[in-house]
């Protein structure tokens, strides 16, 4: 058998690709697992989105290729929400690309503008189709650290000049997965006006524009001033109506980018099952009766979680934002020693920091994608372990 690709073999493993053989392995001894792992709520999806994929089952014409162009009705919808959100014009054909989860879009983006010699910044903890898609497409990737110092902020005039000089794409993702922050305006228009001075395409991940808290409302990176010249926004079902299996997204930018991606997808797919987008319209039209009870139940969920982690010994922010807590460790321990003694000895799946990339050391994330009570359980369960790799459980015993 030939070698693989360089290419391939420069690609790290995924965080959770060993997860569901070791559930599986954990629920076969009879373990009570709690998954806090994956970005994967227990909630249903909006029941009109069912309704019209079922519905669309019916229509013969559904079931043949899509293709780019695919259900236009979905292209219409996305322009349409994208207006009603954000208060801002995309044109349904020149300016959106439908894509089969933003995951293959973000990763296919790279393949149209990076080659060898070229950087792209990748913010570490983060998402790791931002650094697959650099690999793959044979570029150099330089690691910004997303640390508390800067509000786990990419801040460019941190990075050397020398590789500001030799970047294409800046990959930013607010509110953030993996640490749940959130970006600024003013920061956001820093970054915008920096990426166009120095030719920049900004690639920036909206994934969790509509899971936010409090009051806060997520923007668009297009209603900053001059992000149309050089910003790609790429948004998802998945998370904001429970459909992450359902694998629909969508990029939206100005028609060269648009065009850009849709080219590279035009030899690698040929669309998403035009019944999934007929659903995908379905869901967009009920945003305004869907999301806010759908966030009302991640907020109780991010709520019971900062209570009971903190209660548990650990200390927790509490998130304006995303699905996630983003959860410091004590100092000298281990975050993927940490995860996999959670998981071995109590049954809790968690994502250690390190698996995000050396930039993650030092923290783990959970989601909030189980009840309030089995939460608090998880958390109890992480305590005892975390009390085990300081000692405290010793300490306790030897005072007593």
């Amino acid at each position: 058998m030939p070698r693989p690709a360089h290419r391939f073999q420069s690609l790290p493993p995924y965080p959770l690709a060993h997860v569901p053989i070791r559930k599986r392995e954990l629920l076969q001894r009879g373990v009570d697992v709690i998954d806090l792992g994956a970005g994967d709520a227990d909630l249903a999806p909006p029941a009109a989105a069912i309704a019209a994929m079922r519905d669309a089952l019916d229509v013969p014409t559904m079931h043949r290729y899509g293709f780019g162009l695919g259900h236009f009705p979905f292209r219409e919808a996305i322009s349409a929400w994208m207006q009603r959100r954000f208060g801002l014009a995309f044109d349904p054909v020149t300016e959106i690309c439908p894509l089969i989860g933003s995951k293959e879009g973000i990763t296919h983006l790279a393949l149209a503008y990076l080659e060898r010699g070229d950087v792209a910044i990748v913010p570490e903890p983060g998402y790791l189709a931002y650094l697959g898609g650099t690999l793959l497409g044979e570029a150099t990737a330089y690691p910004y650290p997303l640390r508390p110092r800067t509000k786990f902020l990419v801040e460019l005039d941190e990075v050397p000049e020398q590789v500001l000089q030799r970047t294409k794409l800046l990959y930013l993702n607010y509110p953030n997965n993996p640490t749940a922050a959130v970006a600024p305006r003013d920061y956001l228009e820093r970054v915008v006006r920096t990426c166009r001075e120095r030719d920049i395409l900004l690639v920036y991940d909206n994934a969790y524009s509509e899971l936010a808290f409090d009051g806060y409302v997520p923007p668009s990176i297009f209603e900053i001033p001059g992000a149309r010249e050089v910003a790609v926004e790429f948004h998802s079902l998945s998370k904001t109506y429970n459909m992450t299996g359902w694998r629909q997204g969508w990029a939206v930018g100005n028609p060269t980018v648009i065009a850009a991606l849709s080219k590279v997808k035009s030899f690698v797919d040929t669309g998403s099952f035009m019944a999934i987008q007929a659903a995908g319209v379905a869901a967009l039209e009920s945003w305004a009766e869907f999301v806010p009870g759908n966030v009302a139940v991640f907020r109780e969920r991010r709520d019971a979680a900062v209570a009971a982690f903190r209660e548990a010994g650990f200390a927790c922010e509490v998130p304006r934002a995303s699905m996630y807590l983003w959860v410091p460790l004590p100092e000298g321990v281990s975050s993927r020693a940490f995860s996999d003694r959670l998981m071995d000895e109590e049954g809790v799946i968690t994502l250690a920091g390190a698996s995000f990339g050396a930039g993650g050391e030092g923290f783990f994330r959970i989601s909030f994608i189980v009840p309030p009570e089995r939460m608090a359980e998880a958390a109890r369960r992480a305590g005892r372990v975390l009390a085990s790799m300081t000692g405290e459980d010793s300490l306790a015993a030897a005072r007593a």
